[in-house]
């Protein structure tokens, strides 16, 4: 029972919801958890015996086994989106997962990398590399425009409006959205078009804009490593990875004075609780707003 539902589910994903492979995965990695527990504790019950304690007892033995609160709730949310599933199907007449409680998180604030930050990054690039434009592009665009890291990789050369100073992104769910692109970040990517012309292009990688040495789409992890080692060059004390400059890119915009409605357009968030979090602001500008605007404060009552 639990091998086909879980099959039937997967299929749903794809089909229905669209979802990314990698996600997909997790929600699989989710199931084989549960079911690998269920059979620890010798219990053969199928999808549908399956009760709230016998999944809050689970996340208890995860969170034993070192799992974190915050990818417990993940692992949480991927069971609940299979019993959804479920019982949308009619597979099961009521869902143990609504009686089951998120492990309590606490709300961490992303580092954000300052614009002298960015730049610094962007210096350390070293030139005599044939691959330091495309680095320079890649980093120019992830801030410009803030990118998830797939969505990076994943852009082709089609989705590029430059003259109208845009870029097509498709995003999480294969939901296409599209986003301003500045100045800097237009120029950057032209200079890299003629480095770019030089590569041996692999068959079927024609239309990606971000290419390896072999002439192939530009892999995740290397645009890790690559940020990895910028950061380790000019010896910055922040963790960071490509998804930082997502977060310094809408964290600059709200403190700049941009609509959070407007961030979460350009960020491609179906809720707007989602863009939240990257409204983190630095003290010296939360100061400066209640200097500016509360009433009781000593600038205002002088004015």
């Amino acid at each position: 029972m639990w091998e086909q539902a879980v099959k039937d589910f997967v299929a749903y994903l794809k089909i229905e919801k669209s979802l990314s492979i990698n996600t997909i995965e997790a929600y699989i990695d989710d199931m084989n958890k549960l079911q690998a527990y269920l059979q620890s504790i010798g219990s053969s019950a199928a999808p549908q015996e399956v009760t709230p304690a016998m999944l809050s007892d689970f996340l208890v033995y995860e969170g034993e086994l070192g799992m974190r609160a915050r990818s417990q709730a993940r692992m949480l949310s991927g069971i609940r989106a299979f019993y959804k599933y479920l019982l949308m199907d009619n597979l099961i007449d009521a869902d143990p997962t609504r009686l089951v409680d998120y492990p309590k998180i606490g709300r961490k604030l992303p580092d954000v990398l300052t614009v002298q930050e960015i730049d610094a990054l962007l210096g350390a690039i070293d030139l005599s590399l044939p691959e330091s434009q495309r680095n320079k592009a890649m980093i120019e665009t992830m801030y410009s425009c803030g990118l998830r890291v797939s969505e990076l990789t994943g852009l082709h050369l089609s989705d590029l409006y430059l003259k109208e100073s845009f870029i097509k992104v498709k995003g999480k769910g294969s939901k296409e959205r599209m986003v301003p692109i500045s100045d800097k970040a237009i120029h950057e990517i032209k200079l890299y078009m003629s480095d770019r012309a030089k590569l041996d292009i692999a068959r079927g990688h024609e239309d990606f804009l971000f290419l390896n040495r072999r002439g192939k789409m530009l892999s995740r992890v290397m645009v890790f490593t690559i940020i990895k080692n910028l950061s380790a060059t000019i010896g910055l004390q922040k963790s960071i990875s490509p998804h930082t400059f997502r977060h310094s890119f809408a964290t600059h915009l709200v403190e700049g004075g941009a609509d959070l409605r407007a961030v979460q357009e350009m960020l491609g968030h179906e809720s707007i609780l989602t863009t939240e979090i990257y409204t983190h602001l630095d003290r010296s500008f939360l100061r400066q707003t209640i200097v500016e605007f509360h009433p009781r404060s000593r600038k205002r009552s002088e004015e």
